[in-house]
Formats: C-alpha cells, sequence, structure tokens
C-alpha cells in the first residue's frame, strides 16, 4: 500500500522547509525511517531506500569530510535508488553536491531546526496516519473527562444540541457530523474532515465557529475513540433491550457501547456524562450494578 502526500501539504503539516521540491508530492509506502550513514560510505546491504531518510549531526559531518569528487559519487548512487525523500535535522544545510543529485533525481530534500528523534518521530507518526486504514461515520466526537466519545443516533435526535450543552460544560468537539476514523495498530483516532475542522451545523442557527465561539480550549484536533453513545428513541429501546450488544465494531476493533434512550425532559448531555463516568469507572474495576447485586445477596 502506497499514499501520494504534496510536497506543499508535507511542510505545512509538519513545519519543515522544502530546500528541493522534486516532482512536487512524495510516495510514501511506509512509516519506518532510516539513517543512512552506513550507506554514505557505501555500505548498502540490507539498505530499505522505501524509507524516508534522516540525516542528522553525524551523517552530515561525514559528508562535509568527504572530497568533491567522493561526494559526488556517493549521491549519485545513493539517490539513483529514488528514496521517499531526505530529511536534515537541526537546521543543517546539506552540500550543494547532495542538493543537484536530489534535483536530478527529483527526490524532494527538506530541513528542519528540530532534533533527529523528535522529528524522525513526527515524520513516522505522520506517514502512519496517511497509509492508515480509515473510514467516515455519522455522529459527534467529543473529548469528555479525558474519554473520547463517539456519540451516534438517527437525524433530528439532537446529536448537535447535546455536544453543544457538553461544550458548555467544558468539554471539548473534536468533529460534528462526520468523523474520519483511522486505524492505527489497536488504536482507534477519530478526527473532522479538513472541510469542517473546529465547524458545527445547529438547527435552526446554521454554520457556528466554535473555535472562534468558545475559544481553543473548546477543541480538539483529534482523539482516541474509547466509548460509543448510541442515542435512541425510548420506544426503539424497549423494543431492542434484550438484543442490545455491548460493543460496536470498527475498522476490525471492538469499542464498548452504550444505549442511551432519549425522550422528552431528559437532559442528554447530564446523561452522556454520566455514562461516561461510570464507564471510567468500570475501566478502572469499579462496577456499581455488581456492587448492588452484591448486596443484595
Amino acid at each position: 500500500m502506497a499514499v501520494e502526500v504534496s510536497v506543499r501539504e508535507i511542510c505545512g503539516e509538519l513545519e519543515i522547509t522544502a530546500l528541493e521540491p522534486g516532482s512536487g508530492s512524495i510516495s510514501f509506502q511506509t512509516p519506518e525511517i532510516s539513517r543512512p550513514g552506513l550507506q554514505f560510505t557505501g555500505f548498502y546491504e540490507k539498505f530499505s531506500p522505501k524509507r524516508v531518510q534522516l540525516i542528522g549531526n553525524a551523517e552530515m559531518y561525514y559528508l562535509y569530510s568527504l572530497t568533491p569528487e567522493q561526494l559526488a559519487d556517493r549521491m549519485e548512487r545513493f539517490m539513483g535508488l529514488h528514496v521517499p525523500c531526505i530529511v536534515c535535522a537541526r537546521g543543517n544545510k546539506p552540500p550543494e553536491i547532495l542538493l543537484e543529485k536530489a534535483r536530478h533525481y527529483g527526490v524532494p530534500v527538506f530541513i528542519t531546526n528540530r532534533t533527529t528523534d523528535r522529528v524522525g518521530h513526527e515524520i513516522s507518526s505522520f506517514i502512519q496516519k496517511k497509509l492508515a486504514r480509515r473510514i467516515l461515520l455519522h455522529g459527534e466526537l467529543m473529548d469528555i473527562y479525558g474519554t473520547g466519545v463517539l456519540i451516534r443516533g438517527e437525524s433530528g435526535l439532537g446529536k448537535s444540541e447535546t455536544a453543544l450543552d457538553l461544550i458548555q460544560s467544558g468539554h471539548r468537539l473534536v468533529a460534528d457530523d462526520v468523523v474520519e476514523v483511522s486505524r492505527l495498530e489497536e488504536r482507534l483516532v477519530g478526527r473532522a474532515p479538513n472541510a469542517t475542522k473546529h465547524i458545527m451545523d445547529v438547527r435552526g442557527i446554521g454554520i457556528i465557529d466554535v473555535r472562534y465561539l468558545y475559544g481553543m480550549s473548546a477543541i480538539l484536533p483529534e482523539k482516541d475513540i474509547n466509548l460509543v453513545i448510541d442515542l435512541k428513541k425510548l420506544e426503539e429501546y424497549l423494543d431492542t433491550e434484550e438484543k442490545a450488544v455491548d460493543a460496536m465494531d470498527i475498522l476490525g476493533l471492538p469499542v464498548p457501547l452504550t444505549p442511551l434512550p432519549i425522550s422528552p425532559g431528559r437532559n442528554v448531555a447530564v446523561l452522556v456524562e454520566v455514562a461516561v463516568r461510570n464507564f471510567r469507572l468500570k475501566h478502572m474495576g469499579f462496577d456499581s450494578e455488581r456492587e448492588f447485586e452484591l448486596k443484595l445477596k
């Protein structure tokens, strides 16, 4: 599997500078990063050219120690393998010969002032997210007491209004109406599509920007999904109570599911908060229902 990402997007997302843009885009096949010190000396056994190549202090000092002829020869062989891109850490500008060979072979070259370890981790995480399996789900994704909660339900049940009440109570919005979900190993990460970041569509009011109405503390760019709360009409809840399942499958991972019946007069936001508190207690090993049953015995 491969994913094509533009150089402009990479510069914007990772806050790095392009010294050479290459073809203008990069095809990533793996989130793994390589430090090409051995390759610069001529050792290529077990080398993977599919990885992003990260140059730190040691590699850069070695390149500057070579004669122009040696450097040209090493870069000709290295760039000829068509690595995805090269990233120079700690603000170390590469030799001009490296840039010339990268330009000739269409290999993008970036530079950043960040440390090698830090930028390596950020690049790997960025690529991993791009390569991840993803789907779009209908609902509201909120950060409630530090728990990622996906609130689902039929249209017209008041999901957006519930989310607004939760924001008023100090909880944070991740996505309204449409949630983009990616699977990263054993985690499910949700975020808003780019077009709807910070935006809510509230029936009767229209489009609002939560970032400006409530401040940056009311939003979150992404959140792991830990719990799904399924809003249901009371009559539907009663009809399906015996068949209720306790987990929802998302991209092959089970996520705890709590059905929540709603009817006129019920404060849904407060009920959602209670459901999340109860979920957190169970996660810590305390089950109120089980404790109550034990007292009755």
